[in-house]
Formats: structure tokens, sequence, C-alpha cells
């Protein structure tokens, strides 16, 4: 059987165009609802999300913009708390972290995890309980550790020895007892880009299990007065479809967990399996629901526990992308369309907008895949191959790779391209000195300012000059 387009679109007699996943569409107006938030609409041509229309959104905020549906966000977040009731879910903040958002979580009974003193102080601010914040990061500085145990955070994700010691010294100093996960790695490599796994030995996060160092971490932590050992963490990789990859990792986990209880007559009392849950950005992605995921990795952890002899712990789960990344979109105006000629004589446009790189790293980075709309207008025209491409200076400056949109997309059109909720804006620059996008969240028909447009007074405010 032929392997879909990311748009979902099919061609009536099949015929293949360009890279051979690409299929012609047979309605370039349509639209793929299960990529997009659930309040995105779109009538005449036009897209609305959260009952506001972006032509209107644009005019009011400008472009390029990240569009955050609220009812969406929220309801993804319920969807995992609800399903995963008795687990702790911890948002992963890495994905899309402000103060907003923050509080939303809060309100609605979210834990949070951080993994950086920046991020660790956006909750602060946006009040979130602390006793519900893990902090994560390979090379946390004194500075951060010190500010986690005076806010009285709930974990503290261990990651090397230095960081054991150091931790330990800190509650120490000030007088604390801080609760402690230890990161390990349990030699298991998901179904991802290799810079995004991250349960192979050969990584930087992590104790290997398979070394002895996971025991050994344990052992240590343990040993000290100030540090009170909750469990292991585990975290195999992103963009995971399905509970499988989790089963080997339990597994391992799990051993290493009854031999703990064994050797050092410690019963953990947690287990936190990690994140990385998959999203559609393509129709080609098939993403599990949470109650699928919730229900697999149950019964894994179950069986496992029952063929060691050990009471199941208490488990936590890490969604972020799973949460926001479909909850929000992009919207670009386009500046230029210029055609080029591919080989077979077939052509492909080049469609520009007026963002790229500096929003969406991801395409650059890892090679990801996301699927584009018109969203100003309807049209008549035919589809025609596209390449979406941002006003950067540099080849690799792409959005979409590969998508088909109507052939008279023409400068002035708005383009939106969903599932850009996690890794865009947090990893967001000003390369070629672009100013970062605002984030406009959504909800019932009004709009409002999560993160305001930077300006170029916030661009020159750290160039301090020399006389």
């Amino acid at each position: 059987m032929p392997t879909a387009h990311p748009s979902g679109w099919a061609h009536a007699d099949g015929a293949l165009r360009g890279p051979h996943w690409l299929r012609e569409p047979a309605d370039p107006n349509a639209l793929v609802a299960h990529l997009w938030s659930r309040t995105t609409t779109k009538s005449g041509g036009v897209l609305s999300v959260g009952g506001v229309p972006l032509p209107d959104l644009v005019r009011e905020h400008g472009s390029p913009a990240y569009v955050l549906d609220e009812a969406d966000f929220r309801a993804r977040a319920v969807a995992f708390r609800d399903a995963f009731a008795d687990f702790d879910v911890y948002y992963a903040g890495k994905a899309f972290l402000c103060t907003t958002v923050a509080r939303w979580l809060a309100d609605d009974g979210l834990s949070l995890d951080v993994c950086s003193g920046g991020e660790l102080t956006v909750a602060e601010r946006a009040g979130f309980p602390m006793a519900r914040v893990g902090f994560h990061g390979n090379n946390k500085t004194l500075a951060e550790l010190e500010r986690a145990v005076e806010l009285g955070v709930g974990r503290v994700i261990v990651d090397s020895f230095d960081e054991v010691e150091r931790l330990a010294a800190v509650t120490t100093e000030l007088g604390r007892t801080t609760g402690v996960m230890v990161r390990v790695t349990a030699g298991v490599e998901a179904h991802t880009h290799e810079y995004i796994a991250t349960a192979h030995e050969d990584q930087k996060f992590g104790f290997s299990i398979a070394s002895g160092d996971a025991l050994e971490a344990v052992r240590r932590v343990h040993a000290a007065p100030g540090l009170r050992l909750l469990g292991l963490h585990s975290h195999i990789g992103s963009q995971i479809f399905d509970t499988s990859g989790f089963e080997v990792a339990a597994r391992r986990v799990l051993a290493l967990h009854a031999q703990v209880g064994t050797e050092l007559g410690v019963a953990m009392p947690e287990m936190d399996l990690g994140g990385g849950f998959g999203i559609a950005y393509t129709t080609q992605d098939d993403p599990s629901e949470p109650e699928a995921l919730a229900a697999g990795i149950t019964a894994i952890v179950e069986h496992e526990c029952r063929a060691l002899g050990i009471a199941r712990p208490r488990l936590s789960i890490e969604p972020g992308r799973a949460v926001v990344g479909p909850s929000m979109c992009t919207v670009y105006e386009v500046g230029t369309v210029k055609e080029v000629a591919l080989d077979g004589g077939a052509r492909r446009s080049y469609v520009s907008v007026d963002g790229g790189m500096s929003d969406n790293i991801r395409t650059a980075l890892y090679d990801a895949d996301y699927s584009a709309t018109l969203a100003s207008r309807a049209s008549e025209a035919g589809p025609s191959l596209a390449r979406v491409v941002g006003k950067h200076c540099e080849a690799g400056d792409i959005v979409v790779k590969d998508e088909f949109l109507p052939g008279d997309v023409r400068p002035g059109d708005l383009v939106a391209v969903p599932g850009t909720g996690a890794y865009c804006r947090s990893m967001a620059s000003n390369y070629n000195h672009a100013l970062r996008p605002p984030v406009i969240g959504v909800r019932d028909g009004k709009t409002f300012t999560v993160l305001r447009r930077e300006t170029v007074a916030d661009l020159l405010a750290t160039d301090v000059g020399v006389q």
C-alpha cells in the first residue's frame, strides 16, 4: 500500500509527485483535523482557532505568531491526569513553559518538571506548588541546587556522582532534606532521532545500569544524611507512539529496584518512567491516546513486579510534547514564491514566509516533518508541490520540507503550520537578529497575549557596545 502524504490528501488517480510518499491532494482547502488543536476549524478557506479567525489575529498581533489554544492545552493535560489517575503526572516544562501555562497546570492538578534555574524561576513566579516540582538536568549548578533546596522542590533527579556530592553538601549547609531520584540509563534506544534518544549507553544522561554505576549512585544517595532516596528515573526517548519501548526499560529498571531492596534493605517508594509520548505532525504519525498508554504501562509494570515478587512503586510520567504540541500552531505571512525545476521535469514552489528556523529549528536540527495549510482564503487552483522556507541566510532554513499547497499561493497569503507547541518557542533564537514571535492565546473567540513579541529594544538591550 502506498504511503500517505503528510497532509492526508489523496489524489483520485493515485499519481505520485515529488518525493515518493507525496500524493496530490483532492482538496487543498481541506483541514486534516487530527493534526490541529480541537477548536481549529476551516470555513471558506479561513482557518480559525478558539473561535478566532487567523487573519483577524494577525491584523491585531502581527505575524509570525504562535497561536495557543487554551481549551485544547488544558483538555490534553487533564486527559493525562485522569488516564494516569494513580500516577503522578509531571508536565515536561522544557517543551514549552511560561507563567500562564504553569498556572493552568497548577490549577488542573498536574505536577511540573523543570530542567534549569530559569524554568524553576518561572514556576516560582507562577506560584506553582514546589512540592509538585521535579528538577532535572545533567549539569545543575551549585546556585541552582541551592535555590531548589531553599524553595523545597519535591524531587531533584540526580544525574552524576558530582551532583550527588554537590547536592549533599548543599543540604548539609542549609540544614535541609530533599527528595532525590536517580536517573538511570537502561540501554534501550527508542525509535527516534539519534539526538533525542536518551536511554542508550553512549550519551550524556544518567547512570548506567549495566556498568553498576546506577547501583553505586543509589548507595551514595542513601548514605547522604540530607538526601531522601525516592526511587529511580528512566527516560527512553521522544516521539514514541506505543508502550513497547517501555517494556524492556521497565524490566531493567525494576530489576535494579528489586536489587536495591535486597542488597540495601531499602524499599524505594517511587519510580519515574519519563515521557516522550508522540504526537501527529503528519498523517504518517499514529500516536496513542493517554488511556491506552496508561493501560499499557501499568500492565508492563505490574507484570514485572509480580515476576520479581515486589510491590509496585508509585509511578510517575512526564508528558510535554503530547500536551502542548498539538495545542499550538504557527501562522506566517508569505513574502515571496519561487518555482524551481526538479529532476524529471517536475517543479516545486519555494514559499518563503516571515519566520523560519529562528522560530522552529526542529526541521533543520532533527529533520522533523511538518504539515501546512493556506489559512487566509479559499483557492480554486490545483495543488502544487511546495516547500515552506524561512527568511534566514541558511539553505537549511526550512519549515515544511514537502507539502501540497494551492498553486496560486501568493505574497500576502497566510500559511499555518500545526503541531508547533513543543520545542519551537522554547528553542527559538535571534538568529540573523530576528525578533522572536509572540505566543497569542485564544479562548472563546478572544485573544490574549501569553508572551509578547520581542522588540528592537529587547534585541539591543544586552548589546552594551564599545565606544
